[in-house]
């Protein structure tokens, strides 16, 4: 695949990381674990591709998300949000909320359904993303803003709807070889050119103990590759001491366990994304493009049950969107206009199973609430985690 060439001051900019980057190996006995890079890659400070001033999501940037596709996504959402409130406190705290169309899009249909969040709480470190939604947010509920705030951290207590929509893909991820001659962890190292290179150490501490719970439990044949993303676990887990009352809706791609760690993955899920072209190499001009694992589910549902958190529910995005309504919403377009044939279109999208209807999993877990939820009333799979 050929991809594009960068601008020159995007050229400059990755050659700046590369150096940071280069320069914290170097520091580390000449290798980092592939987490570490992906967390420079993505998050250093400036330079990351996150925490730059790049514009990433819609037609303009690197991919587009289903909130960019169409306010459809959150429309649907917004049924299970509401429920969730309900259920809890009126609060609501998105982690990771790119553009910010999807909090605009999920305060629109509140407000429609009568049920608006006496706060709507935003966890996004990058401040180039902040300054986006905040205009986002400006245009589309100018009258909503007051109820809108940004914070630097998770809060030490929290009831109510916490929304992640594809933010576990793009948490650091270890990568792991599981060898003829035992467990190895590849990280990532530099040639004689200053190349980024992959280079193999032993597997050791939380990391070996998860990966050989993994070959207990997966048929994996010695060279089988693939990632395990202990931030994730650690992330889940830590809600269980933060939320008192509500539920995390979690929405990405990714796989059951057993899924996951198929024999036709054998070289894991790691996938790049650069101006609309997905491939594999996460050395290609670093701060410039996404690296992205899929959601071992199961290690999620693992992490949240070892925290004293319940699975409300999971399954496929297609299902979870039919069931709060997306359908109906769509009743009210008049058939025939180009809206309903744009709305149709893109939801075809996120519904149909060979585009993103089972690709992407949504999945609740909480505490405090136990009354069935709406978005899982027919096609609940947790039985397959």
């Amino acid at each position: 695949m050929t991809l594009p060439v960068p601008s020159p001051d995007a050229a400059a900019h990755s050659q700046r990381l590369h150096h940071a980057i280069r320069a914290e190996i170097a520091g580390n006995g000449d290798w980092i674990s592939f987490a570490r890079f992906m967390a420079l890659a993505l998050y250093a400070p400036g330079l990351g591709y996150y925490s730059a001033g790049a514009r990433k999501f819609g037609a303009a940037g690197d991919f587009v998300t289903a909130p960019e596709m169409t306010p459809y996504f959150g429309r649907a959402l917004a049924v299970q949000v509401a429920e969730v409130m309900a259920l809890s406190a009126p609060a609501v705290l998105e982690v990771g909320a790119g553009s910010g169309r999807l909090a605009a899009d999920l305060l629109l249909e509140l407000e429609r359904l009568g049920a608006l969040p006496e706060r709507y709480e935003i966890l996004d470190l990058s401040a180039d993303l902040r300054a986006r939604q905040r205009e986002t947010l400006a245009a589309a509920v100018p009258h909503l803003l007051p109820r809108v705030s940004w914070r630097d951290d998770l809060p030490e207590d929290f009831s109510g709807a916490v929304v992640a929509n594809e933010l576990l893909d793009a948490m650091p991820a270890h990568v792991v070889a599981w060898r003829e001659n035992g467990i190895f962890e590849r990280g990532v190292s530099c040639d004689a050119e200053g190349r980024f290179i992959w280079v193999e150490r032993e597997a050791s501490g939380p990391l070996r103990d998860a990966a050989e719970e993994i070959a207990r439990q997966c048929t994996l044949p010695p060279g089988y590759e693939s990632e395990i993303a202990l931030p994730v676990r650690a992330w889940v887990a830590d809600w269980g001491r933060r939320l008192r009352c509500g539920a995390l809706i979690l929405i990405d791609y990714g796989f059951p366990r057993r899924e996951f760690y198929h024999l036709q993955r054998g070289r894991g899920t790691l996938m790049c994304h650069y101006r609309h072209h997905a491939h594999p190499d996460p050395f290609f001009w670093p701060g410039l493009q996404d690296i992205t694992v899929h959601v071992d589910f199961t290690a999620v549902v693992a992490a949240g049950d070892g925290a004293g958190l319940d699975l409300l529910g999971y399954g496929g995005q297609g299902q979870f969107l039919l069931n709060c309504g997306i359908l109906d919403l769509l009743a009210m377009e008049t058939p025939g206009t180009p809206d309903y044939i744009r709305a149709t279109s893109a939801i075809n999208k996120l519904l149909l199973p060979h585009e993103m209807g089972e690709l992407f999993k949504v999945m609740l877990l909480g505490r405090g609430i136990d009354a069935p939820l709406r978005g899982f009333a027919q096609g609940d799979q947790s039985r397959r985690l």
